[in-house]
């Protein structure tokens, strides 16, 4: 079993503190960061600070697809390649706001077999969303990126393990970390029902202690199955949320 904590780098010092923190929890080995176009800093610079200050954890940088040129080498790759990084993390990626990156509209199967032509050593994850569509609809799409070379799965956040059982038998044998994230307000459960299309189980909480029992009952679940789990912190101390669990 692998556990990772996903971290935002909103800025260098951020970034720090929040692998500071990381750094404490001893049953994690890496940590997944995401490439948003808001914040200055890359998710694959983030990751080359993450292997330089933290050499203990893995590092697993997320690609927006739509960025990336298909017919020329992806430039960050020797760097992250010379840190000792071999998994990525494919995305699709939202549409940026401003046109300072430019974008090439490139499909994540198309990147995704690029990436594994390219790099026949790193594993390349892509997203599994049990939310946006059915499961028939979601199952064909991660089968075509099975297909396309991929290694496994980073999933969008669950809240019932009943809910991961099913994704686990609709794919037999593939690697998935699955996401836990911490919803800890009324408005924050509403952005995930309406923007997200989540799913809660009847008897979720907003609480931390909810959130902590269901971290300690999915931790049991992926050691059951020899799976993986990746915890997002949203507004939360993650030494609050994880520190007795994770130590």
């Amino acid at each position: 079993m692998r556990i990772a904590v996903e971290v935002v780098p909103r800025s260098e010092e951020s970034l720090a503190a929040q692998l500071a923190d990381v750094g404490r929890l001893r049953r994690v080995d890496a940590v997944n960061v995401p490439d948003l176009t808001q914040f200055e800093l890359k998710g694959w610079e983030a990751a080359l600070r993450l292997r330089a200050s933290h050499p203990r954890l893995a590092a697993v940088p997320h690609v927006r697809a739509m960025e990336v040129e298909l017919h020329r080498p992806w430039t960050p790759g020797a760097k992250l390649e010379a840190a000792g990084v071999n998994e990525v993390l494919v995305v699709a990626g939202d549409p940026p706001a401003t046109m300072a990156r430019p974008i090439t509209g490139a499909h994540p199967t198309d990147v995704i077999r690029a990436f594994k032509a390219a790099h026949p050593g790193w594993r390349v994850y892509a997203a599994l969303d049990p939310y946006r569509s059915g499961f028939s609809q979601e199952l064909e799409y991660a089968v075509r990126k099975l297909e396309a070379g991929a290694d496994g799965f980073f999933t969008q956040p669950f809240f019932d393990t009943r809910l991961m059982g099913v994704w686990r038998e609709l794919l037999p044998g593939v690697p998935v970390f699955w996401g836990l994230t911490s919803v800890t307000s009324k408005r924050a459960m509403n952005y995930w029902l309406t923007r997200n299309r989540a799913v809660f189980p009847a008897g979720f909480e907003t609480t931390m202690a909810w959130h902590t029992r269901f971290a300690a009952e999915a931790i049991e679940f992926a050691a059951r199955y020899d799976a993986n789990l990746y915890f997002m912190p949203i507004n939360v101390d993650i030494g609050a949320w994880l520190g007795e669990l994770l130590a």
